[in-house]
């Protein structure tokens, strides 16, 4: 497929900063992949000196894997394309010693960090998950703003923002004494980096001739600030982004990036992409009318040439069950009717609850769905376990690791004999693997507890020297068998068949580690070290991606739904209080809320339904809740509400007839 006059010019202006604002289904991804094309075959530059970032793993992967087919293997080596802590993970293993860490750093995630938080915060909070969520969050916003303990201790006014500082500063002293960065730190500690060293920041501006960012209306401060400075003066960069698909502030986000840009770029040129590949003319045009509503600085109206198409409907329900049972029987009616697969079909809802009346009918009508943003691979408990051990076999200091796993399965090391390595690890300034070790131990343990310990400590040991001194594979198999963990497995889980299965996740993840280990044709061979940072990372960007297409409906929010797109839509629950949400009401957000509807809207291609219900049961209560102020913002000429439904003609039945009998023969046929 060529490219159209504005998708052509983005890809080949190269001579300046360039922002390109792609519109729902406009091909921003095809312009990026043949931009880094055009760069290597046409500019001449080396693959190595360009790099493309985005915000998943997901996507990095698909977008590496399109450059290859389009350039070839030889021509995309060295070609850089990641997310942004793969990247700042990139930076900061080049720079450790400056950065003040020791080589084979660990990385905390979300969970271990809130683990840290709870032992800082143990007599103040004892454990209240909502104060240590707000420090956690609050950390994390910090973090993503650039901003250190040590400003922010100087301008904390109430104690309470004293309170909450101190802990951050106790926080990163700990992370420091551990040698371990969280997620927020990867972007964190190269940005501070490249603005405080010179001689870095010169380094990364010569190693990097050109930067491609995707979705960069998803950046926050810390990110926006590393883009700047790797680009440098030359800022030879091209930034793909749309201020109406702007829909994570609530994780730091911040669309008025786009706006920025101009600010510190005055040479910026900006390069709108307006036609829509993925939906039919009515369709766009309601999402144009419903965005209007919404400020702009720089405006668009995506057109489509794929025909005008079917009105959207709105169907009404008495209550939420009945929602469920009007859009999964309208659903069953158009896929007999159209013959189409029911992965063509997708349900959208404002929030997780909302899935589970549809999830119980479809299960009851046998029909196959998938919920995306269930349980992540990662996040199984026998994948969790092997992890810890993984991160101990390269970090033995990795204290939160060894806390999982020193007695899974068991070995006899309880609770009072793990106090008592704490108290004396406290002492000594040690890791908790350290004092395991420690002849001094037998000083507070003794008996079958100092034991059990010891042979722990040695065995680890072992394996650790054989996996980074011999065969790395090898040790990894040897640790898996002789750790006694499929015998545990089976005496411990609810079934065999589960035991099975969590031993087939198992071999999964081994089979992954094998193949970052030995390496492949478009991936060159890691160390063990850096193949457990890379899961440690995917385990946190990718909680509920999956890859593969099946023949199921899809139930997803319409957070994940962003980026992908279905023949036939349905977003129920379009009610004031749901969308928009009534937490955005009160604090007057209602633009982040449009924008969530729009992509909504916009990831239909040929058909859309909207439900809403009569009555919904929340917190206990019934409530008789408005239609969303978003279903009167839509161009009422394109929307069929149910009860101003127009009658059928004679001819309208006649074509519906054929077309189900047509259908029939089709099925008795196959």
């Amino acid at each position: 497929m060529q490219l159209n006059p504005a998708q052509q010019t983005a890809v080949t202006y190269i001579s300046g900063p360039c922002l390109v604002l792609a519109g729902a289904g406009s091909g921003k991804t095809r312009v990026i992949t043949n931009k880094i094309a055009y760069l290597v075959r046409e500019c001449e530059m080396p693959a190595r000196q360009i790099a493309a970032v985005t915000f998943t793993n997901k996507a990095a992967r698909e977008m590496k894997e399109r450059v290859a087919q389009t350039l070839g293997k030889r021509e995309v080596r060295g070609l850089m394309v990641s997310t942004f802590h793969t990247l700042g993970l990139t930076i900061i293993k080049k720079h450790v010693t400056s950065l003040g860490l020791k080589a084979g750093f660990s990385l905390f995630d979300d969970k271990d960090s809130l683990a840290l938080l709870k032992d800082l915060t143990h007599d103040e909070y004892d454990g209240d998950k909502d104060q240590l969520k707000l420090l956690q969050t609050c950390i994390s916003n910090w973090k993503n703003d650039l901003l250190l303990p040590e400003s922010l201790s100087r301008h904390a006014q109430s104690p309470g923002e004293q309170q909450l500082v101190a802990y951050y500063q106790q926080y990163q002293n700990h992370l420091r004494a551990y040698n371990a960065l969280d997620f927020d730190d990867l972007i964190l500690m190269p940005t501070l980096l490249l603005r405080g060293n010179e001689d870095v920041r010169q380094k990364w501006q010569a190693k990097l001739r050109y930067l491609l960012v995707d979705e960069y209306q998803d950046t926050n401060t810390s990110q926006y600030e590393l883009v700047r400075l790797l680009v440098g003066e030359r800022a030879r960069f091209t930034v793909v982004g749309d201020d109406d698909q702007s829909i994570y502030s609530w994780r730091g986000a911040r669309p008025q990036n786009l706006v920025l840009l101009q600010e510190h770029f005055p040479k910026l040129k900006v390069i709108k992409l307006e036609q829509n590949y993925r939906s039919s003319g009515r369709i766009l045009h309601s999402a144009n009318i419903l965005i209007q509503n919404n400020p702009h600085v720089f405006e668009k109206r995506l057109f489509s040439e794929l025909g005008y198409g079917d009105a959207l409907r709105v169907i009404i329900a008495k209550n939420e069950e009945h929602e469920a049972e009007r859009v999964v029987a309208e659903l069953l009616a158009h896929k007999f009717m159209n013959a189409t697969s029911y992965k063509d079909y997708a349900i959208l809802y404002r929030g997780n609850h909302q899935s589970r009346v549809f999830e119980k009918l479809l299960m009851s009508n046998r029909i196959p769905y998938k919920i995306s943003g269930g349980m992540s691979f990662f996040g199984r408990a026998e994948i969790k376990d092997m992890m810890a051990y993984l991160r101990l076999l390269v970090n033995a200091d990795d204290d939160n690791a060894l806390l999982r796993v020193i007695n899974v399965p068991n070995r006899g090391i309880g609770r009072a004999t793990l106090e008592k390595v704490g108290n004396y690890a406290n002492q000594h300034s040690l890791s908790l693997f350290a004092a395991c070790c420690e002849q001094g131990l037998t000083s507070t343990l003794s008996g079958s507890g100092l034991h059990a310990v010891q042979d722990f400590s040695r065995w680890l040991v072992t394996l650790s020297d054989n996996a980074s001194r011999g065969d790395t594979l090898a040790a990894v198999g040897e640790m898996i068998k002789t750790m006694g963990y499929e015998e545990w497995l089976y005496e411990h889980s609810t079934s065999p068949k589960a035991a099975e299965m969590a031993m087939a996740n198992i071999s999964t993840l081994y089979g992954w580690l094998k193949g970052m280990v030995e390496g492949s044709e478009l991936e060159s061979p890691v160390t063990l070290q850096e193949a457990v940072n890379r899961f440690i990372l995917r385990d946190m960007m990718e909680r509920g991606e999956e890859d593969g297409e099946s023949h199921q409906v899809q139930l997803m929010t319409l957070h994940a739904s962003k980026g992908l797109e279905f023949p036939h839509v349905f977003m129920v629950g379009m009610e004031e209080g749901l969308l928009p949400h009534q937490s955005s009401i009160d604090e007057d957000n209602i633009d982040e809320e449009r924008r969530l509807a729009y992509v909504g809207i916009t990831r239909a291609q040929q058909s859309l339904v909207f439900s809403i219900a009569r009555e919904r049961r929340q917190y206990g209560e019934t409530i008789n809740p408005e239609p969303s102020r978003f279903l009167h913002e839509l161009p009422q000429d394109d929307v069929e509400w149910e009860f101003n439904k127009k009658p059928v003609t004679q001819e309208e039945r006649q074509k519906k007839s054929e077309s189900s009998i047509a259908n029939i023969r089709t099925m008795l046929n196959r």
